[in-house]
């Protein structure tokens, strides 16, 4: 018996022994806090377009905009210089097609308070056009484009200058005055091209101060009357006297003289 509970008890002992505890969780890594945070890496834009293409031909670019949302400021700016309008015939009636770089509210709004306001008319469709390249360009395509593009302001790549680099991640801008990036496609279907922005464009050509209003012109002046004109006549020997009312006209002193010679003269021959 005592046998027995001794074998008992050894084989207790022996299963206990073997039996190991749970793993320890491993712990998280502490982090000081002096110890910056890594900066999450910056994504490429995404192809995939905000506003999904229709029927061949069905494209109209304020429609899409307003499809895609916070470009307000941009649809006012095409409306105010018929750009739209312009935009929608060239799609219909050419087969180049057409790019459009998109700025967004904000950066519209980024924009130093009243700089549209000061804008004239040629200044606004100088930026409307600014954004506007007559030709399809695809996210692969700015890898190849020629520099400096030529926008919708009549080729001008002196005053107006748009470089565009991509690199089939990312598309970098550049106007000699602002440096951007495309964030986003709004939209595309071969023939058109609508990319968001976060600055708008701006270039030398379309900050130029404007020239000043020519001055108005002097008054005619008048041509002073010759003073020849001005003085009295001359009065002749047979004026007329009129300090004693209608008198005689008055004679030469030697004429009298005469007469009365004469006139002795006859009375002595009578």
């Amino acid at each position: 018996m005592m046998k027995q509970l001794l074998l008992i008890f050894f084989l207790l002992c022996s299963r206990t022994s073997g039996q190991s505890g749970p793993a320890a969780a491993p712990s998280d890594p502490t982090t000081t806090s002096g110890q910056s945070q890594s900066t999450p890496p910056v994504l490429p834009p995404s192809s995939v377009p905000l506003v999904a293409s229709g029927p061949s031909g069905s494209a109209e670019i304020t429609s899409i905009l307003k499809k895609a949302g916070k470009f307000s400021t941009f649809i006012g700016l095409l409306k105010s210089t018929q750009m739209d309008a312009e935009i929608n015939t060239r799609l219909k009636k050419s087969n180049q097609g057409v790019t459009i770089f998109a700025p967004t509210d904000t950066a519209f709004s980024d924009l130093q308070t009243g700089t549209l306001n000061t804008f004239t008319d040629q200044q606004k469709t100088e930026l409307a056009r600014f954004h506007i390249v007559p030709s399809f360009i695809s996210m692969s395509q700015f890898e190849t484009v020629s520099n400096p593009v030529h926008t919708a302001i009549d080729g001008n790549t002196v005053g107006f200058p748009l470089n565009v680099v991509g690199n089939g991640t990312h598309v970098n801008m550049t106007t000699g005055v602002v440096n951007t990036t495309v964030d986003s496609v709004v939209y595309s279907d071969g023939q058109l091209a609508v990319y968001k922005i976060p600055q708008v464009l701006l270039s030398q050509g379309i900050l130029k101060p404007q020239a000043p209003a020519p001055a108005p012109l002097p008054p005619k002046v008048k041509k002073a009357t010759p003073l020849s004109s001005q003085a009295p006549s001359t009065p002749t020997a047979a004026s007329v006297h009129t300090s004693g009312g209608t008198g005689l006209p008055r004679y030469p002193a030697a004429a009298v003289s005469v007469g009365l010679a004469v006139l002795a003269a006859l009375s002595f021959f009578l």
